[in-house]
């Protein structure tokens, strides 16, 4: 479930929520439409500001990165990685100089911090989502050598400038799973990456970071001070290797040199972490009960990660496993529930509806964070492929057409099926609803936000032109459920999964 809750009579006629209204800012033309709506959006960072509605130039060269700005930057990676004992390992970076194509690992903000410090003292070239631009300024972040681009779309003028930044002899950087990890270990990268590759001719290098989901995961951002951060800075492909391999060649190539497990890390290191509120946050991810199968009714608190709906209870110990709770139910004697799309969360149901993911034999009494993930991702292309999943409900839209502002565009529809998502909306000053469908096959995955600038859990789906922010209105609504269904459904379009 998602840590906020939002009623459905706090947004009528697609009217900004009166509770968000009051820090939207000063009122301008434009800000009001024609029916009474307000298009002011809490979200947007610089509040009083006049909306503009003109899309992201994504045609615009990116410009060098400020040599001016270069010692600042990397005094401020310093100041934020020095408390956590930062080492960075090189390997097969002999002779290797700038242009090269930079593939890093993401798992937190402080991959950002880590990533120039690897480079240095060369400048380069950043991928990043508008978001980033909106926060922090258009300004600031293209001289800071940023591109702009919306997530999982296909964009070619974002194509072009890379090849402008490792033409002029830069490096770029790209973190090509577009999304901070959600329990420190990787995604499934796609082929577009390893024709890039080609098209580019350059090495290929990889920055494999260690530490960073845990020293601020997604699902609980503060810091973890005994954290200890380590980079690997890896040239894994010289342009003569990938002119003489095959696209499947080079991603098999990739994916196996940004494969990683942050909880491993933590283990194989005897990495002790101590924060008493260590669990807090961890039901986002591990929203389904291996104990009784219940979807949406995991809680967390302290250390302790628990079940409202059987009281099966797991305690995260100071190594990342999660541990089985003396004298919590296990195989418990209450009747298991059925929790499929459409159920209320935490709703009991009679003991023969067992839900399919409780199943029959025992479990183990300890668990790792990423297993559980998995397993719950086999819940669910085990739903679709017995015809149980469908998602239909109504969500709040906000809209992010550019770096300046995000627009709020009030109650929306979102539904996905194995097609896609269909969101149903009016866009800004439009009387008349209208559909933007996302095919399944365009996108391998989506954006996920567990608690997008303390407004709660969302997804955000794009166009060329705009990228929508869709937060939830109604309850059983999980971004990690929803993504997992997404990455399924694109990849069986590609290889049938």
């Amino acid at each position: 479930m998602s840590n906020r809750e939002t009623n459905d009579s706090e947004l009528t006629d697609g009217s900004c929520h009166a509770a968000r209204a009051e820090g939207c800012g000063r009122i301008h033309p434009g800000d009001i439409g024609p029916d009474g709506r307000d298009y002011r959006s809490s979200l947007t960072a610089r509040k009083g500001r006049k909306i503009d509605p003109t899309p992201f130039d994504s045609e615009m060269t990116p410009p060098r990165q400020n040599l001016f700005l270069l010692p600042f930057v990397h005094l401020i990676c310093w100041f934020n990685t020095v408390g956590y004992g930062l080492k960075i390992r090189k390997e097969n970076m002999q002779g290797i100089k700038p242009p090269y194509l930079l593939l890093g690992s993401h798992h937190s903000f402080m991959d950002f911090y880590v990533t120039p410090l690897a480079v240095w003292p060369h400048r380069a070239n950043y991928i990043s989502e508008l978001e980033g631009f909106e926060a922090f300024g258009e300004w600031i972040y293209r001289q800071v050598g940023c591109l702009g681009t919306r997530k999982f779309i296909s964009d070619l003028p974002l194509v072009r400038n890379i090849k402008k930044v490792v033409d002029r002899g830069d490096i770029i950087v790209i973190y090509p799973e577009a999304r901070y990890s959600n329990v420190g270990t990787n995604s499934r990268l796609t082929l577009s990456l390893a024709k890039l590759a080609r098209l580019l001719r350059v090495p290929v290098v990889t920055l494999v970071m260690n530490g960073n989901h845990l020293q601020s995961p997604i699902w609980n951002l503060t810091p973890r001070r005994e954290v200890r951060l380590r980079a690997t800075l890896k040239c894994i492909l010289t342009p003569e290797q990938t002119a003489a391999m095959s696209a499947q060649e080079i991603l098999a190539v990739m994916q196996r040199e940004l494969t990683y497990d942050d909880y491993k890390y933590q283990r194989d290191t005897k990495l002790r972490i101590t924060f008493p509120r260590r669990a807090e946050g961890l039901h986002k991810p591990l929203y389904m009960c291996r104990e009784c199968g219940a979807e949406f009714c995991m809680e967390s608190e302290g250390a302790v990660l628990r079940c409202r709906n059987c009281g099966a209870a797991w305690e995260m110990d100071e190594y990342g496993t999660l541990h089985r709770v003396a004298g919590t139910p296990w195989r418990a004697d209450k009747p298991r529930t059925s929790s499929g799309v459409g159920d209320k969360a935490g709703t009991e149901q009679p003991a023969d509806t067992a839900h399919p993911a409780a199943s029959a034999g025992a479990l183990p009494a300890s668990l790792f964070i990423p297993d559980y993930y998995e397993w719950e991702r086999q819940q669910v292309h085990a739903e679709i492929e017995r015809g149980g999943y469908h998602f239909d409900q109504k969500v709040r839209v906000e809209a992010l057409p550019n770096a300046k502002n995000f627009i709020a565009l009030g109650e929306g529809r979102l539904v996905h099926e194995e097609k896609g998502f269909s969101l149903t909306f009016r866009g800004y000053r439009e009387q008349e609803e209208k559909t933007l469908f996302f095919e399944s096959k365009a996108s391998p995955s989506i954006h996920t936000e567990y608690d997008y600038r303390g407004e709660g859990q969302c997804i955000t789906l794009s166009t060329p032109a705009c990228t929508y922010f869709l937060f939830p209105l109604e309850e059983g609504f999980n971004v990690t459920k929803i993504q997992f269904a997404a990455e399924y459904f694109y990849w069986k379009s590609q290889d049938g999964a």
